[in-house]
């Protein structure tokens, strides 16, 4: 019996759904078109294993981009503008309907900030006793490859906003999201201040490229 053609990004949406779809239809979807001897899906994956990941992709300057066929400005401002689109789409849902019941969306809301940031930038979200965001404050804004943490500060915010836990997060603009021993410090000075106010740390998420590493989930809090 022969089998039914495989269904076209757009068909496949509409039938199965959007999370049916693979990155490179994804992909697809919005590139619209390849070029000369090659379909437009076939094309979006050349650029995922061009460039690794959709993240890389996505994230990638334009000097990245010059030395790829089928690149001009016009598709390298498209993509960009997606990411963008995706990143102002977790901001516009508002941090308050964010819970540390669903850590899925709350990792995802804390790669949206940081995602993009050249300087390593240290983030806390407070929350309440039912585990429900109050609120997310950038704290501290670093270097290149540091940032200065003072816990009297992070606890002085969680006494202003009635917080009753806080989770702790920073990015690697390296792209590793390896901790180092320096994040492992400042944060057990953390816990150990917060402990004494009565706050609950419930996690400290290091954000890399396309990566990221819990300390909740490494054991470590």
């Amino acid at each position: 019996m022969e089998q039914d053609p495989p269904l076209l990004p757009r068909e496949k949406l509409l039938h199965h759904g959007v999370g049916s779809l693979s990155d490179a239809e994804l992909l697809a979807l919005f590139l619209h078109t390849g070029y000369k001897d090659m379909h437009v899906l076939a094309f979006a994956q050349s650029l995922l294993h061009e460039f690794g990941s959709l993240h890389r992709l996505l994230s990638a300057d334009y000097a990245s981009f010059k030395a790829v066929r089928g690149i001009g400005k016009a598709k390298y401002a498209q993509l960009h503008a997606i990411a963008e689109l995706a990143r102002r789409y977790y901001r516009s849902r508002g941090v308050q309907a964010l819970s540390f019941n669903s850590p899925h969306q709350v990792r995802e809301y804390i790669q949206s900030q940081l995602i993009s940031e050249e300087r390593e930038i240290f983030l806390v979200l407070f929350l309440n006793n039912k585990n429900h965001v109050i609120k997310c404050e950038r704290m501290f804004t670093g270097t290149l490859g540091h940032v200065e943490v003072h816990p009297r500060e992070i606890i002085r915010e969680a006494m202003k906003s009635n917080a009753a836990a806080v989770i702790l997060a920073h990015n690697h603009p390296s792209g590793i999201a390896e901790p180092s021993k320096a994040d492992r410090m400042i944060t057990s000075r953390i816990v150990k201040a917060c402990l004494f106010m009565d706050i609950r740390v419930l996690d400290h998420l290091v954000i890399g490229q396309g990566e990221y590493v819990s300390f909740a989930e490494r054991g470590w809090i």
